[in-house]
């Protein structure tokens, strides 16, 4: 009787170390958001981001998130990551404009545009009106590139967008979007 509970209990206990440093050997194959070189590996191991050319134009931290600007086959997009409790980035979002040359968006808890351009963008300034304040961003033309432009403050956490018009370097007006 006592030789078959130690039995057990030793392969318990095996099994359970055994179970451990395999959880252990795959939590540290992962690969996180943490340099330049480990986002691209994150992006290429995204389901249909396997085979294209990733280009990273720009890393901005924002406290426990990360938030990365770049080309997929020249095409404007971004991915973000939120810090874990060991400090390492995990992607949460990724998001890509297919055979566009300049998109803006939203990154996920932040009151701000994240606007990325290729370098066939001809867009040299952007006008946006939100909540009634016109705000203003200028790029430089052909040059691939991020930029920000923040959310005017507001009492409320909504936010009302129009009036967007797309100037070339000349000023002269590209689109109107109301």
């Amino acid at each position: 009787m006592k030789k078959s509970r130690l039995t057990f209990f030793t392969l318990t206990i095996l099994l359970l170390i055994i179970g451990f440093s395999a959880y252990y050997i795959n939590d540290n194959k992962h690969v996180y958001g943490n340099d330049k070189d480990s986002i691209e590996k994150v992006i290429k191991s995204i389901k249909g981001y396997e085979n294209k050319s990733i280009e990273i134009l720009e890393v901005k931290d924002f406290n426990d998130r990360r938030v990365v600007g770049f080309l997929s086959n020249n095409s404007p997009g971004y991915i973000q990551f939120r810090k874990n409790e060991d400090g390492n980035f995990l992607w949460s979002y990724i998001q890509v404009s297919e055979d566009e040359k300049f998109s803006s968006f939203i990154p996920e808890h932040l009151s701000m545009f994240m606007i990325v351009a290729n370098n066939e963008n001809e867009i040299a300034k952007m006008q946006v009106s939100i909540n009634g304040q016109k705000l203003e961003q200028r790029f430089i033309p052909y040059k691939a590139t991020v930029a920000w432009v923040n959310f005017p403050d507001t009492d409320s956490s909504q936010y009302e967008f129009r009036n967007y018009k797309y100037y070339d370097k000349d000023g002269n007006l590209i689109k109107e979007i109301n």
